[in-house]
């Protein structure tokens, strides 16, 4: 089983676009992870029946019992997070702002304060309409812990994956260069990039590469809108060779992507001209590699 990421340095770049559309061209050969759990929005384009939905826990969350509690204000003295708050004169936890270090409880006299696990989320499994396995997730609405979440997520697919033995796992990975990301590309085969001919575009690339590089992951990538800078899709190019970064193609501006997108399906599913071809052919690239 080889698992393919597919990330860009920043947003905006066509990454989930293409994902989808490796998704499609993969048939049954392949299991669906969305690991943007912060901004999931693979499902908009692969309409799946959710078959599994689970709540995901990570990190603790301090609760203070009235009935106990004396409003001593040792808690709201050593918490650096500024969690305990006091409304109506009684002591709280800030939901937010709690980070569940603990400290609070530890220092309460009368044992008022506990820990419970934290609810951050939900993941859920489903079946694609054409009939894949996907793994997707929702990162609860101010919580953190991201990182974890995108593990559990590509952990479940490898899981389905090595069960139904499908021989890839394609992963759209988080923008960027934060934690989500850093836990999309742990234990993959391959990483496609995503970048588009700007300013912020390269320079995105550069920085995420910089990050791929230290995990000896071997890369490619595709550069999206190529025609509207020539003089930038040049500098990819040559950043791309220096690096030893597979060139796996260039796509044209087109707004059937818009379209496509406005419809809920796939480029490879609206558009069976420029776009589909060349797209069918980075993903047979891909798959030569990884052979």
């Amino acid at each position: 089983m080889k698992e393919i990421v597919v990330i860009s340095g920043k947003g905006g770049t066509g990454k989930t676009s293409i994902t989808a559309s490796f998704a499609v061209l993969a048939g049954k050969s392949a299991v669906i992870a969305d690991c943007d759990v912060d901004a999931a929005d693979m499902h908009i384009l692969l309409d799946p029946n959710n078959l599994k939905t689970e709540d995901f826990f990570s990190g603790e969350l301090a609760i203070i019992d009235e009935n106990i509690c004396t409003q001593c204000g040792k808690c709201f003295d050593v918490c650096r997070f500024d969690a305990v708050e006091i409304i109506e004169n009684k002591h709280t936890i800030n939901k937010i702002s709690c980070e569940g270090c603990g400290y609070c409880a530890r220092v309460c006299p009368v044992n008022a304060i506990t820990n419970i696990p934290l609810n951050v989320g939900k993941w859920f499994i489903a079946n694609t309409r054409h009939q894949q396995p996907l793994v997707h997730a929702k990162l609860g609405i101010g919580s953190d812990n991201s990182g974890k979440l995108v593990a559990h997520v590509k952990n479940m697919a490898k899981e389905i994956a090595d069960q139904y033995n499908r021989p890839y796992v394609i992963v759209d990975g988080s923008p960027g260069v934060g934690c989500p990301v850093v836990s999309s590309l742990s234990g993959a085969n391959y990483v496609v990039l995503v970048t588009e001919p700007t300013v912020s575009g390269l320079h995105d690339l550069k920085r995420v590469y910089e990050l791929v590089k230290k995990f000896h992951i071997k890369a490619g990538c595709i550069i999206n809108k190529f025609d509207l800078n020539s003089q930038k899709t040049t500098e990819i190019i040559e950043f791309l060779e220096n690096e030893s970064i597979e060139h796996l193609g260039n796509l044209p501006y087109n707004e059937a992507f818009t379209k496509a997108m406005t419809e809920c399906k796939t480029i490879v599913e609206f558009d069976s001209g420029e776009i589909t071809n060349i797209i069918t052919k980075v993903w047979e690239k891909v798959k030569t590699t990884l052979t």
